[in-house]
């Protein structure tokens, strides 16, 4: 009975040792799980910040970027974020960590969402067609990158370190994630659109500015235009507006845009890639469809940064299609 005793307390100890050892194995696995989890993390907030700070300084002072090489600076800034999203979405997550991982993918949506907005938007912004409508929704996921911001500090990160604390583990605190750089100022489109003016093929050429264009002469198949002369024009084929522009600024220039409307509808553009100082282009724009009777061209070119004088930009003409 002794020897079964022994036997016995002795097979109760190797068990009780084999619970132990089992749970401080399980215990020691979680905590290496809990403490990868917010090192993954750490990395990405922390390379997020720096593709932030890049972003908005960039917003801030385009210095020498070309309308071209700024696209494609704001493209990069997208493609960035949509990898820290793949990044959030493939971490190990541990237990514990599941309604915070669920927030932080949220937040990099959001964020990913924005950046990706506002890089199909840039091309519009930094233009002349569409340019309002653009910077409105470029401020407007401004707000969204707020959003995700609040997120981040309010819910997210004080998940994730509560997780931590509660299984004992000190020191391994997520960074905070600011995205939206400089405060609400970005919220405003007026902010925006002053940034997006700073882009203009270089501080060179803002550096000679005042910048200036002007509508030299316009004819249509052939015939002059002039304002307050009515003018008859043959009603068969497509009639082609041919107009002449002038860079009268000392610098070179690139994307002056060319409009067209016919009795004040939806205007037609043509672009001028680049046109030298004092050099003249001209643009042909074809006007379709045909109007009948007397009509109104109305004929445009679009300021570009930093002109001031914009009084001979513009010109309206009367034809009379037969």
């Amino acid at each position: 009975m002794i020897r079964r005793g022994l036997a016995l307390g002795a097979g109760l100890l190797v068990l009780v040792l084999l619970v132990l050892g089992v749970k401080g194995c399980l215990n020691a696995r979680k905590e290496r799980a809990l403490k990868d989890y917010a090192r993954d993390v750490s990395q990405i907030v922390d390379e997020t910040d720096q593709t932030s700070k890049a972003f908005f300084g960039r917003l801030e002072d385009p210095g020498a970027l070309s309308v071209t090489e700024f696209e494609a600076e704001i493209n990069a800034d997208r493609s960035a974020m949509e990898n820290y999203l793949s990044r959030v979405q493939k971490l190990n997550v541990p237990g514990d960590m599941g309604k915070a991982q669920n927030g932080l993918e949220l937040v990099y949506q959001l964020r990913a969402t924005a950046l990706g907005v506002i890089a199909e938007q840039m091309s519009s912004a930094l233009g002349e067609a569409g340019r309002e409508a653009a910077v409105e929704e470029i401020a407007h996921q401004m707000r969204t990158l707020l959003a995700s911001d609040v997120l981040y500090e309010g819910v997210v990160r004080p998940a994730i370190n509560n997780v931590l604390a509660d299984n004992g583990i000190a020191d391994r605190d997520v960074p905070r994630s600011v995205f939206l750089q400089s405060g609400v100022d970005w919220l405003d489109s007026s902010k925006v659109d002053s940034a997006l003016s700073g882009v203009s093929g270089g501080s060179a050429a803002a550096a000679a500015c005042p910048c200036g264009t002007g509508l030299i002469a316009a004819t249509l198949d052939g015939t002059a235009l002039q304002e307050g002369v009515p003018v008859t024009a043959s009603g068969s084929g497509t009639p082609e507006l041919d107009v002449q522009v002038q860079n009268q600024g000392a610098s070179d220039l690139s994307g002056v845009t060319v409009s067209v409307s016919v009795n004040g509808g939806s205007a037609k553009d043509r672009e001028i890639n680049s046109i030298g100082p004092g050099e003249t282009q001209t643009v042909t724009i074809p006007i379709t469809p045909v109007p009948s009777g007397q009509t109104t061209l109305d004929v445009e070119v679009k300021p570009v940064p930093g002109e001031e004088v914009t009084d001979n930009n513009s010109a309206s003409y009367t034809v009379s299609f037969g």
